[in-house]
Formats: C-alpha cells, structure tokens, sequence
C-alpha cells in the first residue's frame, strides 16, 4: 500500500471518529445543563419520548439523515444540532489530522470537543459548565506536560509552566473586562414609550419576570450580591397590598419600598404598571473567564489575546447585524463562549500565518 492509501485510510479514519465523538458531545450538551450523567443511561434517548434509541438509528451523520430529523418512535422533530455538532467535529478531527503531528492532533481532539460543548451549550443555556471549563484547564495543563510541542518547547517542565501561565493570563484579561465593563455598564436604564404592565411570579427558587411581552428568568439579573434592579412604577401590589406611584428595589432575595422591606422568599406574585426600569448586566459571564483560561492552557498566550480579539470583533459584526436586521429586545443575552471558541480554532489553524502577516505590517522591508 503506497502512501497516498495510508494518507487516505487515516484520514478518512480521522473523519469517522469525529463523527462518533460528535455523537457522544450531543450527548453532554443535552445532559450537561440539566446535570444529567452523560454515562447513565448509556444508550441515548429522544428528548421527546424518552425512547432509548437503538444502536441501527443512532449512526452518526447517517441516522439523522435517514429519519429525515425525526425519531423513529414518535416522529418528533430532532433537531438540526445533533447532525451539525457530528459534522463540525468530523471535519475539525479531520483537519487536525492533516495539519498536526499524531500526539498534537489526540491534545487538538480533546480541545475542540471542549469548544464544541461549551459552545453549543452557551449558545442554547447560555452558561459554559465547569466541566468544560474547569476540566479543560486541567486537561491542557497535562497535555502540555505530556505533548510540550502544544507550547512550542522540549521540556516538560517549561510546557506546563508555560501552559499554566497562559491559563492565568486567560482568566485575568477577562476578569479585567468583567469589572471594568460593570464599572461603566453595569447598569441600564429603559423608559418605556407607554405605561407598561409587569408581572414577578414564583417558579420554585426562581421566578420569572415578565414586563410586557418579554419574559425573563429572575436569576439571570444578579450575578452579584449587590446588584440592584428598579421598578419606576404608576402603581404595584405585592401578594395583597396595593402601592400607588411607588418605586420598587429589587435585590435578589428581597424587594424594598421606601423603608420597608420584605423578602421574596415570602411572596408568590408582584404585578403593577412601570414607566421605567433599571437593570443591573454584566460585561460577561464568569462561565467565559474560565474558558478562555482553558484555551490558553492548550494554545498559550499568544493564542488568548488572538482569541479575545477575533471573539470581540466577530461578536461586534454579529451584533450589529442583529441591530440592523430587526430590534433587539432590552433584555436580549449574546453569549461570547463561541466567539472564543471561534478565535481559539482560527488561531489553531491560521495563527502563525496571522503573525508573519502582521510582523509583515510593522516592518514591511
């Protein structure tokens, strides 16, 4: 068998194991959100019916398409997702294949599986789980220290040296975002055109906040202990009592009027009519500090401040392109976990072409 046939059979081998592992990611994206055991039960399920699918439907790519995106027992719609995340990984196993020596191609397939969880999971739940982000920091850490061409030297010791600084590094930068970003934005006032009714309903620990036809869920406004939420109101009523003109300051386990406070934990309802409102928002979630921690532990430094551009700057276009394709409600999230994981797999596969190209900028002779 010549080259050419080893290079094809191992390439194409690249590709079917990408195509598995995808089907295992689905796996943790469905579960991982939920707290579900990626392991038990071990056969996959339709979300709808609960049904366990059997191992002749459940072929990565194949299956999917062969039901046409439904499930075989309920005919429920299974969506799109499951044969994206199969292909983009099929296609990212095969790349890194091709690219890469066969000890950094097996470092390279754990990573963009950790990027594909967090960002499918971002994109859907808007939370990146520690077990990507936490457990990827730890996974490139020993990577670098068992593969020290990940941090471009020959010593163990220097790679996992190098791979942990980059990690801090990754972490700090966005920390700094973070607490500048609430220092200057941290809060966001809305007037609203017309009186507005609102509605907070207890759902369990949570509620939910609905303010005209936009609904919300409680806890997503308080990512901090002091954060404030203001309800500039014509009139309200908590449970049974009846506010006119009244103002209310919501902290997240209590609500005050004037001088008189009463915790949340006591109320089912509040309802009344706003003029304005004020929110607290963050620049970010802490979920991404701790993702880009583990982009820098398996690519290093350089490839976190790339990451933080190339994010910023597609999340920017994509932004705008919202504003001026419709409006965006007030209380519309973007999530920046796949705007990392984008800048994290440009950079994996064009960085150094990117920094020959700029070095080329500033010294053009």
């Amino acid at each position: 068998m010549d080259n050419s046939a080893y290079s094809f059979l191992f390439s194409a081998l690249a590709f079917v194991l990408g195509a598995v592992v995808g089907s295992f990611l689905n796996v943790c994206v469905y579960r991982l959100p939920l707290d579900l055991s990626v392991n038990q039960p071990r056969r996959s399920f339709c979300p709808a019916c609960k049904k366990p699918i059997p191992w002749h439907q459940n072929l990565p790519l194949i299956s999917w398409l062969a039901l046409r995106g439904r499930c075989a027992n309920c005919g429920s719609k299974i969506a799109f997702r499951y044969f994206a995340v199969e292909l983009i990984t099929a296609v990212l196993f095969l790349a890194i294949w091709q690219c890469f020596s066969w000890p950094m191609a097996i470092a390279y397939w754990i990573f963009v599986s950790l990027l594909i969880v967090g960002t499918f999971i971002d994109f859907e739940h808007f939370i990146i789980p520690d077990q990507v982000t936490i457990g990827g920091t730890v996974a490139g850490l020993v990577a670098s220290l068992a593969v020290p061409e990940l941090m471009s030297t020959d010593s163990h010791i220097v790679a996992v040296i190098r791979s942990a600084l980059a990690a801090v590094l990754g972490y700090v930068i966005l920390w700094m975002v973070l607490e500048a970003g609430k220092f200057a934005f941290g809060k966001k006032r809305i007037r609203f055109d017309a009186p507005t009714s609102f509605t907070w309903t207890r759902r369990g620990e949570d509620a939910d906040l609905l303010v005209g036809e936009e609904r919300s869920l409680w806890s997503d406004y308080f990512a901090r202990e002091n954060d404030r939420l203001v309800l500039y109101c014509d009139e309200a009523k908590i449970d049974h009592r009846t506010y006119g003109d009244a103002t209310l300051e919501f902290h997240y386990n209590r609500v005050a009027i004037g001088k008189q406070e009463t915790a949340l934990d006591e109320v089912n309802e509040i309802s009344g009519v706003l003029r304005e409102l004020q929110i607290p928002r963050e620049a970010m979630g802490r979920g991404d500090l701790k993702f880009l921690a583990a982009i820098g532990a398996f690519l290093g430094w350089r490839a976190v401040l790339f990451s933080v551009f190339a994010g910023s700057l597609l999340g920017s276009l994509i932004g705008l392109i919202t504003l001026l394709v419709g409006k965006r409600v007030w209380s519309a999230k973007l999530p920046f976990g796949p705007y990392l994981a984008f800048g994290a797999v440009s950079w994996l596969f064009f960085g150094e072409a990117f920094v020959r190209w700029y070095l080329g900028l500033l010294s053009p002779g």
